[in-house]
């Protein structure tokens, strides 16, 4: 690598660092949004919502990384036009293809980092976010509970409460169970207390109210007045079977078996279609870094700037990553369209290399021997 590849991969690999960095922030920030009340209200502590905060950057990471990459394309080579650096590149002789090449090299040393990322560590992420996420909910729910709303605190549990005192009393309560379907529970009490379960879920101890509950398959109403009563709202193990995990979740090896298994064929294409878009993300930074150095690279130099190019270029990646998502979407639905996602993910690949390579193809044979 010559002196000018390595002015420009430097350039580069610096504006993606801090494109890169920007990007986490904004999308960080709008991730604690839905976690801070838990350490706000004082229901958990502040290391777990850390711990929460770290797990989720693989899970994005491989999508920011890409969009990092065509952006510093974009940026440094839009810059070095605007300063005559390209043009006087090009004037001593070097062709798209020698200007784009650093280019590619960090799309592909950011498509090995996505790599690693979509098929080891985004899927340990996700398994860890969920339980952490859980954790938080079902450990920690009394912070959730919040005066006068309705709030849902597990799948077919609803608590409102009229007031909340600074030590955890519960003061109005009105608690709907709705997890057995043939006999929902409705419970009415004073006041109350929540602590933990017996199976370290969220208990509520409840004084002087009603429990009403219905039979569906009689239409029959009970009701049973208390002086005390205990309630089970978030429990950790709720039917002793263990929770299916989501194909995000899901490791490589268990996708590669989870596709020759004989089950449901909607779940088993949902997997596949899984594995092949964890094998086909990574491409995506290629893809991209091709679409800007394509953009500013290739053409006629205008002195007056290259914002249409630019645009044009942001808009087909944003068409590109919208046309991937929804083959991944079809082919959950129809198998038969999986090549599409390949065809998406290479395509604009070979594409992109052609346009580099179409004025060197299409040079004269005599040419070369011009001094």
């Amino acid at each position: 690598m010559n002196k000018l590849s390595r002015y420009l991969l430097r350039h580069l690999a610096v504006t993606m660092v801090f494109v890169t960095l920007g990007l986490t922030m904004v999308i960080w920030l709008t991730q604690s949004l839905r976690l801070i009340e838990i350490v706000i209200e004082g229901g958990a502590p502040l290391s777990l919502f850390l711990r929460l905060m770290v797990v989720t950057l693989p899970t994005f990471l491989s999508i920011v990384l890409p969009i990092a990459t065509v952006a510093a394309v974009l940026f440094t080579y839009n810059r070095l036009l605007m300063d005559n650096e390209l043009v006087v590149m090009r004037s001593i002789g070097l062709s798209p293809v020698d200007l784009a090449r650093p280019a590619l090299l960090l799309a592909a040393a950011v498509g090995l980092v996505c790599m690693a990322l979509t098929l080891w560590i985004a899927p340990l992420a996700s398994r860890e976010l969920v339980m952490l996420e859980r954790l938080a909910r079902n450990g920690y729910s009394a912070a959730l509970l919040r005066e006068g709303v309705f709030n849902q605190v597990d799948e077919g549990v609803t608590v409102y409460v009229r007031r909340r005192e600074p030590n955890g009393e519960l003061w109005g309560l009105v608690i709907h169970d709705s997890r057995i379907k043939e006999r929902p529970v409705t419970l009415i009490a004073e006041r109350g207390v929540a602590s933990e379960g017996p199976d370290g879920g969220q208990r509520v101890l409840v004084f002087d109210g009603q429990r009403q509950s219905v039979d569906r398959a009689t239409g029959r109403l009970s009701v049973l007045y208390f002086d005390r009563y205990a309630l089970d709202i978030v429990s950790l193990d709720r039917s002793g079977q263990p929770r299916v995990p989501d194909p995000r979740e899901q490791s490589l090896g268990e996708l590669l078996d989870a596709r020759d298994s004989a089950g449901d064929a909607a779940v088993r294409n949902r997997l596949v279609v899984e594995l092949h878009q964890r094998l086909s993300a990574p491409f995506a930074s290629l893809a991209f870094a091709l679409v800007g150095s394509v953009a500013l690279l290739t053409g006629e130099f205008n002195r007056r700037g290259q914002v249409r190019r630019i645009v044009a270029a942001a808009l087909l990646i944003v068409l590109l990553q919208s046309l991937s998502l929804g083959a991944s979407n079809l082919a959950a639905s129809n198998p038969a369209l999986l090549p599409l996602m390949w065809v998406l993910a290479l395509g604009p690949v070979a594409l992109g290399l052609w346009a580099l390579l179409r004025p060197r193809l299409q040079r004269p044979p005599h040419a070369a021997a011009a001094p």
